[in-house]
């Protein structure tokens, strides 16, 4: 804080102008941009009294469509929502925007019109077009089904279209972004113009000693002045006291992921505004703030993750950019507009993880902190498991509100499915099953075995016995992935000791939770014999996806705006990338998958020790797990599926990153010594390899 605080006093210019322009701006839209109002009304739908049986035998088959007058408000509003109702709209003088949807809170065939103009006598005008419009749609629609005039549902005005009130907020809202734009710009370019010039001197500084002047010593100089004299890399210093690193960031963001429910946000944000992606966004202006001045470096050989993210982060954009030029709805503009916001936090996780810890120690602390709270989380599972209930409904915090409502417990049998502090069974079972092979490997750790056994493996047992109380085939699979990736790479004594615990384990099930293993069994027997209805509804959606697919094949209709209340459910996460971003997207993931496998295989090739080797193989099981499970779920919708997945992605690049640097360099002609180390210009070289002499 104190660097960016001296750098903005010096760099006061470029902020003050900046800034005053983002007023004078918001001065002049406050000034220009009329006020709007908008008008509401309501209706509700009311049955025929001829109804007497049921269609089709008698009566009207959109109000028993359903059972419910529901369904046909739903159609009418579809009907007033589409491009037909809106041209005849404005044949009869509808020009402003309007909206059609379902009164809040309430539980009936009850209807919600708005209409919203600058002038407030149109507005009020218009929305009596439109609730007489909308009578006279529903009445086109049954008579267009060939109902008979008495058994037509009619529409009931119950509030009369009302005084246009102004909207001052959205107008307040518009003047603040733009005054909030300027000061982000004077913050960021006062950065920018700091980062530019310190080069420009470091250049300077450079190139004097080579024109024969001596060279005085910068700042940069005289704070790296002992480590220059010792032969050692200069490192960005931290103030005495201080441990806030990436660590101590991500060692936040995973207690605020774990233990504040997901489905807790920030209002207005959806189920992207998470504590915790908030929290992410805030650590990637930290980031941003000690790269531009200096204090962080990216270290060698990290740079894979990141390439990956920016190629799907292109792809993103690209999605955006296609959403933007095909006439979406305001509520798949808002989608896109999430979207963008959990891609920054995805690469805040993967920036901070492989540029910002420069430490192996505080690498392997985070990979420790991210087991044992995600053991606490199993924990919890198994507590809503054999309780029948679920912790994190009881858990409110001032601010935060539930993006998914009426959220119930889920059974299965008749077992109750846990799901913690996840926002669904899936994600507790897939998020458990990335970390499991983290949680064996540092139980496996020689350097952890002066600590008792029951602290070491207690994250393996409460990880691996709360996988299969979801009654999930997604848990399931991943615990098989886990075994199959990692087993066989153990030593003959270890495997089959792993192969009879797992045996005692499911024994220990059948005894324990009578019915569950047969519960379980059933699920996978009725899937493959293609007898399962959750299954079959599945694979009929992946249909559905080709028609979208095919309309934009490249990019798709945009991130995040495939949403179930416009669209429909896809349970998969390649059918829901290749429909919201296209094949380029979905290319772009399976590129981003495949880095994980890759980055665990690099590992275990280049370790030297058999912990790392164990590492390797940890890294590689969990991208494996990811990899096949987001073909049961929407895998990346969920924020602490996701969270994880990007965490341990860019672990595994870091932890590469460090093998490769301690890793011994091939000899070359201009360095023949195949030795980490430099040699001595004068002496011998130890290696054998010719002596270097120094160039006059």
């Amino acid at each position: 804080m104190r660097d960016m605080g001296g750098v903005l006093r010096r760099r006061w210019y470029v902020m003050a102008s900046l800034t005053l322009l983002g007023l004078l701006a918001g001065l002049h839209l406050h000034r220009s941009v009329p006020v709007e109002y908008e008008s509401q009304s309501s209706i509700a739908l009311l049955d025929s009294t001829a109804v007497a049986q049921l269609a089709p035998t008698f009566g009207n088959p959109l109000s028993n469509a359903g059972g419910s007058l529901v369904v046909t408000a739903d159609v009418l509003i579809r009907t007033l929502s589409g491009a037909d109702a809106a041209r005849a709209l404005r044949g009869l003088g509808v020009s402003d925007p309007y909206a059609v949807g379902f009164a809040a809170k309430a539980s009936g065939p009850m209807l919600t019109l708005s209409v919203t103009g600058t002038d407030r006598a149109k507005v009020l005008e218009e929305t009596n077009t439109l609730t007489v419009f909308a009578g006279e749609q529903l009445t086109a629609l049954q008579a267009a089904a060939g109902v008979q005039p008495g058994y037509f549902v009619q529409t009931a005005p119950v509030v009369m279209p009302q005084t246009p009130v102004p909207l001052r907020k959205s107008r307040h809202q518009q003047v603040l972004a733009v005054v909030i734009a300027g000061t982000a710009a004077g913050f960021t370019l006062s950065f920018a113009a700091e980062s530019v010039l310190t080069a420009r001197r470091r250049r300077r500084a450079a190139a004097e000693p080579a024109d024969g002047a001596p060279a005085a010593p910068g700042p940069a100089a005289r704070a790296g002045g002992t480590a220059a004299h010792t032969g050692r890399d200069r490192r960005p210093r931290r103030h005495r006291g201080s441990r806030l690193d990436a660590t101590a960031l991500l060692s936040g963001y995973l207690a605020l992921a774990f233990f504040i429910p997901s489905n807790l946000t920030l209002p207005g944000l959806g189920g992207v505004g998470t504590p915790a992606n908030a929290y992410a966004l805030l650590c990637l202006f930290w980031y941003l703030a000690g790269w531009l001045t200096g204090r962080i470096r990216p270290p060698a050989a990290t740079r894979l993750p990141r390439t990956a993210m920016l190629l799907l982060a292109l792809a993103v954009l690209g999605s955006y950019l296609a959403n933007a030029t095909r006439g979406s709805s305001q509520k798949e503009v808002l989608g896109a507009d999430r979207g963008l916001i959990g891609l920054l936090v995805w690469v805040s996780l993967v920036v901070l993880a492989t540029a910002g810890i420069h430490d192996r120690s505080r690498l392997d602390v985070l990979m420790r902190r991210m087991v044992v709270m995600g053991a606490a989380v199993a924990a919890i599972g198994f507590h809503d498991f054999f309780t029948a209930t679920n912790i994190a409904d009881g858990i409110t915090l001032p601010g935060l509100q539930s993006s998914v409502p009426q959220i119930a417990t889920l059974d299965r049998g008749s077992f109750t499915r846990p799901r913690s502090t996840t926002a669904q069974p899936l994600e507790f079972g897939g998020m458990l099953a990335l970390l499991l092979p983290f949680a064996v490997q540092q139980a496996l750790d020689p350097a952890r075995r002066g600590l008792a056994r029951w602290r070491r493996w207690t994250p393996v047992a409460l990880m691996g016995g709360a996988l299969p109380l979801t009654v999930s085939r997604t848990s399931i699979i991943g615990v098989l992935l886990v075994v199959l990736v990692m087993v066989p790479r153990w030593k003959p004594e270890r495997r089959w000791a792993a192969i009879g615990l797992l045996c005692g384990a499911v024994a220990v099930f059948k005894v324990v939770i009578p019915g569950l293993i047969g519960t379980i069994t059933a699920l996978f027997a009725s899937f493959l014999s293609n007898g399962d209805s959750s299954t079959q509804a599945r694979t009929v959606k992946y249909g559905a996806i080709v028609p979208y697919l095919q309309e934009r094949p490249l990019f798709g209709r945009g991130f995040g705006t495939f949403t179930p209340d416009l669209y429909f459910f896809t349970d998969n996460q390649y059918m829901l990338t290749l429909a919201e971003t296209g094949l380029v997207g979905l290319a772009a993931l399976l590129l981003l998958f495949l880095t994980g496998i890759h980055q665990g295989g690099a590992i275990r090739r280049l370790a030297r020790t058999e912990n790392d080797r164990e590492l390797g193989q940890a890294f590689f099981a969990s991208a494996v797990v990811a990899l096949v499970i987001s073909a049961t779920f929407d895998s990346l919708s969920f924020p602490m599926f996701a969270g994880m997945f990007f965490l341990t992605l860019a672990a595994g690049g870091s932890h590469l990153g460090f093998l490769r640097r301690a890793a011994p360099q091939h000899p070359t002609v201009e360095s023949p010594c195949p030795h980490t180390g430099p040699c001595p210009s004068t002496a011998p070289c130890p290696h054998g390899a010719p002596v270097r002499v120094p160039v006059p």
